[in-house]
């Protein structure tokens, strides 16, 4: 008998830039270990027909109360973890403040572009990390 498929969800994430360096968010605990207490670029899954840029301004108003102005995509990733596998679409974006409300995150730090891989990210978030290095000469 086949094994059941595993979900593959579509998400977006914001890279939120202040100058050469981004806000990096760390995830608090999470149902799957692997998961919990990682940093990651914020944002969420695209509901049904959702632009993906509307997707993510809803995303980060609900996760951070800010808003922000999504710019160019930076990158999209395919990734397969142990129990679920996503789509996953980056964005260059600017917050109206840095004053973020950390409804789901742990804590946010603002990290120099070359010094990003510092931090413990997420698998899926890891080639999205290498190639803002690559584009900031990293």
């Amino acid at each position: 008998m086949a094994s059941p498929e595993k979900k593959h969800i579509q998400v977006v994430a914001a890279a939120i830039f202040q100058g050469d360096a981004i806000f990096c968010f760390k995830k608090g605990a999470d149902k799957f270990p692997y998961l919990s207490k990682k940093f990651e670029f914020p944002g969420g899954k695209i509901n049904g027909k959702e632009k993906k840029e509307v997707a993510l301004s809803r995303e980060i108003k609900e996760e951070l109360d800010v808003e922000i102005v999504v710019k160019e995509e930076i990158l999209t990733v395919d990734h397969v973890y142990p129990d679920f596998s996503l789509t996953m679409t980056c964005f260059r974006c600017n917050a109206e403040h840095s004053k973020f409300k950390l409804n789901e995150h742990l804590e946010v730090k603002l990290v120099h572009v070359s010094k990003l891989l510092e931090l413990e990210w997420l698998a899926a978030d890891l080639p999205i990390v290498q190639k803002i290095m690559e584009m900031h000469g990293g």
